[in-house]
């Protein structure tokens, strides 16, 4: 039976031949196909960032009443540079799958969840499926400090949008009652135009 040592120095010069033909010989190959880069648009650019943290997120699962994960990865508040209409997204880390996108708005209400002081739940209308769905969301953090900011951001982002509804409603309804009396004023002046047109076209039938 032969020893398998004796193989060895064939299979060594073979390794070597190999090696040799992979030595640089100076010869520049063009590739075949040139990559170009792509900007990547990921709809955050009219956007900047309120808070960026590390988390991991639950959905609540209604029909097998029970928590499932979402995902782990980077949580972001985001507030829009012209609207300042803000959002939460979430992505995860891998995939950069959305698993969380939706507006904080002055009903959003965090609480701390049972048992755990490092997470938080809230309900919330979400788009990270393409459709609005109503959802139950829970999040942990990697620690106390950084659950409490994200809840204490969060809720007072939901206090300012609160705030600034009422100032938009106040100004709607202003604008409203602006449009109301100058509509009355309007009237007013056609009605007193017609009055005073009437006794002129009596006067001619008058004279007639």
């Amino acid at each position: 039976m032969a020893d398998p040592a004796e193989h060895r120095p064939a299979e060594e010069e073979e390794e070597a031949a190999a090696a040799g033909e992979d030595e640089d010989t100076g010869a520049q190959v063009a590739p075949i196909v040139k990559l170009e880069e792509v900007a990547v648009t990921t709809g955050e650019e009219e956007e900047d960032v309120l808070l960026d943290m590390k988390a991991k997120l639950y959905r609540f699962d209604k029909e097998g009443n029970q928590w499932k994960e979402r995902g782990t990865g980077t949580v972001k508040l985001l507030k829009h540079k012209e609207t300042s209409k803000v959002r939460l997204v979430m992505r995860q880390a891998k995939t950069l799958k959305i698993c969380a996108n939706h507006l904080v708005v002055a009903t959003t209400k965090m609480q701390e969840h049972a048992g755990s002081d490092k997470s938080c739940v809230w309900h919330a209308l979400d788009f990270a499926d393409g459709e609005l769905k109503e959802e139950l969301f829970a999040i942990r953090f990697g620690s106390v400090e950084n659950c409490k900011k994200f809840k204490d951001t969060v809720e007072e982002i939901a206090e300012q949008q609160g705030k600034n509804e009422e100032k938009e409603s106040e100004e709607a309804s202003s604008a409203a009652e602006l449009v109301e009396k100058l509509t009355v004023t309007e009237a007013t002046q056609e009605e007193t135009t017609e009055k005073g047109e009437a006794p002129a076209a009596d006067d001619k039938d008058a004279k007639a």
